[in-house]
């Protein structure tokens, strides 16, 4: 029995009888002396349950004039709580468009969860808010069917709009697995007309069919290493390191963030902060460097020096 459950039955059994035992209680929830002390100093003192002993009676009761209402909320962690939030403002977010009435039971209970534990879906949107920036509107059709495609295992035929030529190209895909990143939701599918992994922006499939044909299986670890061994979404095999140097000032936020698993770090005896990280595409990370403007410095390889160089260089002429 976890201790959620275990104790809101302490107020179940408290509120059901005019005073229990400890020995009843220790019973009932198959708990420990110590365990039964420490859960009614918890309910107590962070739960607020007016619990008392009555030596008349020899047990536990609640005191008199004690209403019947719910129990103050029960504390989750830092973790569980935003997993919660995100959770359902994802929800929110995919109905009523991508998934609509196959999300709603869902949805429902999380709410009845969130509630049973003290957690106000109305409370929690407006206590709590989770900002979204460049998130990019995906058209409900076509996410359902390459949902649908990637569970069921079935290829699909896409029309994709790349936004570094502005050309759109036909091809045949096998979903592997759908990616959430920064707002957006990607796509990762071994591409039958490049004959390797690909990863294409959702919101840039501009129509697609569902297939009968199966998909082409990929193992797992195959995919981790064209995905995920460089920075951000644009990675692919035998990737560079980068190592950026960041001013003393802009290290203070820099050193707490996690740019990539295999990042390496270090302070320098000035202040200055280096990072090390691996990339097979520079598009994302030069975006990223050029947003500290003058707080940091590429090191190295020279060829990404250059690049962000120019980048400099071609931004600050447009303001002379």
């Amino acid at each position: 029995m976890s201790e959620v459950v275990r104790l809101y039955r302490y107020k179940s059994l408290l509120s059901n009888r005019r005073a229990i035992t400890a020995a009843e209680l220790m019973a009932t929830l198959e708990v420990s002396r110590a365990t039964l002390k420490r859960d009614i100093a918890k309910l107590r003192d962070q739960l607020h349950v007016p619990i008392e002993f009555d030596r008349d009676l020899g047990g536990y009761t609640l005191a008199q004039g004690h209403t019947d209402s719910e129990m103050p909320g029960l504390w989750f962690s830092q973790g569980e709580i935003l997993a919660l939030v995100t959770i359902q403002q994802l929800l929110e977010q995919l109905e009523p468009g991508l998934l609509g009435p196959k999300l709603r039971p869902l949805k429902e209970r999380l709410g009845q969860l969130m509630e049973k534990h003290g957690l106000s879906n109305q409370d929690v949107a407006r206590r709590i808010r989770i900002v979204h920036a460049g998130k990019r509107t995906v058209l409900a059709k076509s996410f359902e069917l390459v949902a649908a495609a990637t569970l069921a295992r079935k290829r699909l035929k896409i029309w994709h709009f790349s936004r570094q030529n502005g050309k759109t190209t036909e091809r045949e895909v096998s979903p592997q697995r759908l990616v959430h990143y920064r707002d957006n939701w990607y796509l990762d599918a071994w591409c039958h007309l490049r004959n390797e992994l690909r990863s294409f922006s959702i919101d840039a499939i501009t129509r697609l069919d569902l297939l009968e044909a199966a998909a082409k299986e990929v193992a797992e670890q195959a995919i981790d290493q064209a995905f995920a061994a460089g920075y951000g979404i644009f990675n692919g095999a035998n990737p560079t390191w980068a190592t950026l140097r960041f001013t003393p000032q802009r290290a203070r936020w820099v050193a707490g963030e996690n740019w990539h698993p295999h990042q390496e770090s270090a302070t320098e005896p000035d202040g200055c902060y280096l990072l090390s990280i691996p990339y097979s595409d520079d598009r994302e990370l030069i975006g990223d460097i050029m947003r500290f403007g003058s707080d940091v410095q590429v090191v190295s390889p020279p060829e990404l020096r250059s690049k962000v160089q120019k980048e400099f260089l071609s931004a600050a002429a447009k303001y002379l």
